[in-house]
C-alpha cells in the first residue's frame, strides 16, 4: 500500500480505513494469494501471542513476502516455531538481556561520541545516514558479534539487498549466499583465533559440543548482522527526519537531560514510525477466532503493527509524535514468543543516539527541501535513503 504523499511518515490511508471499518479483512498479496489483514491492537496482540499462528514460511498458506523468500534457503530461527525456536532463542537470550545491554551503554555512548566528533570535524553538509546512521549501528553489531568493522561495508550492500523488494529472486539470494558464506569463513576463523564476542562463544560453547553446526552459527550471525545494524540505522535516519518535522518535539528532546523523557521518545517514535512496513507475517495451523473472525487451518495472516500502533483504542492522539505518549507496549518489536530479541540493546543504541546528537549539534537542519527527501519504499524495512543535514 503506497503511503499518502507528503506523510511519509504516517501508514497508508488504507491500512486507517480498514482499521475503522472492518479491521479483520481479506486482501491480495503481491502473487494474487488472498489473506485475513489484522489491524487493531489487541487483535494483533493476540495473532502474535498464539503458537496457533505459525512463522514459518514453508508452509502452505503462509502469506510470503516475495518471490525471493519461496526460494530462499535460509534456515532462521525466527521462522522456526515451539520447541526448536525456543532451543536457539534461549541460546542468545543471555547475550541479550537488559542488564548485559546497559552494560554495553558506556561503549554505546563513546562510539556515538566518536561518530559526531567526525561529523563535526569533516563539516556541513553531511548525509547523516552514511556518515552516522550506518558506522554507528555497525560498529555496535560488529563488536557484539566479533566482525571486523573494515568489512561493515559489505554486509551493509549484502542486507541492503536482501531486504530490496524491487530486486529479483537471483540477486537476492546472491547476496545471502554471499554474507552466509562470509559468515561461514567467520566461524572458522573463531575456531582458532577466539575473540570476547558472541560468535566466538557459540563457536566453543556450543558447535564444540556437537550442540550447533557451522552452518546454524552462521546463519544466527546472518540473522543479527542484519537486524541489528539495518533496523537500527534506520530508526535513527528516519526518526532524526521525523524530528526535524516537529521542530518543537526536537527542540524538547535537544534541550532535556532528563533520561525517563530520553527513552519516553525513543519508545514513541518507534511507535509512531513503525519500519517493519510489510507487517508481520503468519499462517494459522488450527482455526482460531480472532476478534469475531473464524481464521481457518491453512489460512494466512498479515498483521499490520503500523495500524495497530496508531490504534486510537489503545493510544491517546495516535497520530501525533507526543513525546510524553505512554508508548512503551507498542508492537514495534513484535511480541509474544517472536518478539524481536535485541530489543533491549536497541533500545540503548536509540536513547544515546537520540540524547546526544541533538544536544551537540543544537542547529542541525535539513539541507536540501523537505520533499525531496527520499524514502525507502521499495524496502521491507521503511527508512531514508540519505539524510543530507546542515548546521
Amino acid at each position: 500500500m503506497a503511503r499518502r504523499r507528503g506523510c511519509p511518515f504516517d501508514p497508508p490511508d488504507e491500512l486507517t480505513e480498514i482499521r475503522e471499518t472492518r479491521p479483520i479483512r481479506q486482501v491480495l498479496n503481491w502473487d494474487g494469494s488472498r489473506h485475513w489483514l489484522i489491524t487493531r491492537y489487541t487483535d494483533c496482540r493476540t495473532v502474535l501471542g498464539d503458537s496457533r499462528f505459525s512463522s514459518n514460511f514453508r508452509l502452505p498458506g503462509y502469506p510470503t513476502t516475495g518471490p525471493a523468500q519461496i526460494a530462499s534457503t535460509w534456515r532462521s530461527f525466527i521462522n522456526m516455531d515451539g520447541p526448536e525456536h525456543l532451543e536457539q532463542r534461549r541460546v542468545l537470550m543471555r547475550e541479550f538481556t537488559r542488564r548485559r545491554s546497559e552494560m554495553l551503554r558506556p561503549r554505546v555512548q563513546q562510539i556515538v561520541d566518536n561518530a559526531i566528533d567526525e561529523l563535526l570535524a569533516q563539516g556541513p553538509p553531511a548525509d547523516l545516514v552514511s556518515r552516522f546512521a550506518l558506522p554507528v549501528s555497525s560498529l555496535v553489531i560488529c563488536e557484539l558479534l566479533g566482525v571486523p568493522f573494515g568489512d561493515s561495508g559489505f554486509f551493509q550492500d549484502r542486507s541492503a539487498a536482501m531486504l530490496n523488494k524491487t530486486l529479483s529472486r537471483e540477486e537476492i539470494n546472491d547476496a545471502r549466499e554471499q554474507l552466509r558464506a562470509f559468515l561461514r569463513n567467520l566461524v572458522t576463523a573463531k575456531e582458532t583465533a577466539p575473540g570476547d564476542d558472541l560468535m566466538s562463544r557459540l563457536v566453543h560453547e556450543r558447535m564444540h559440543t556437537g550442540q550447533m553446526t557451522s552452518d546454524q552459527i552462521a546463519d544466527i550471525g546472518m540473522l543479527l548482522l542484519i537486524a541489528g545494524h539495518e533496523t537500527t540505522a534506520d530508526m535513527i535516519g528516519l526518526g532524526t527526519a521525523a524530528l526535524l518535522n516537529h521542530p518543537d518535539r526536537l527542540a524538547e528532546l535537544r534541550d532535556t537531560d532528563d533520561p525517563a523523557l530520553i527513552a519516553n521518545a525513543a519508545e514513541e517514535l518507534l511507535r509512531y514510525l513503525t519500519i517493519t512496513q510489510s507487517g508481520r507475517r503468519r499462517v494459522a495451523v488450527a482455526d482460531v477466532e480472532v476478534g469475531g473472525q473464524l481464521i481457518r487451518a491453512g489460512e494466512g495472516v498479515i498483521v499490520a503493527n503500523a495500524a495497530g500502533n496508531r490504534d486510537p483504542a489503545h493510544f491517546t492522539n495516535p497520530d501525533v509524535l507526543d513525546l510524553h505518549q505512554k508508548a512503551r507496549h507498542h508492537l514495534a518489536f513484535g511480541y509474544g514468543p517472536h518478539q524481536c530479541l535485541g530489543q533491549s540493546l536497541a533500545r540503548v543504541e536509540l536513547q544515546v543516539v537520540y540524547g546526544t546528537l541533538y544536544r551537540r549539534i543544537p542547529t542541525m537542519r535539513l539541507a536540501i527541501p523537505a520533499g525531496e527527501v527520499r524514502y525507502q519504499h521499495e524496502m521491507l524495512i521503511y527508512g531514508v535513503h540519505e539524510l543530507p543535514i546542515t548546521w
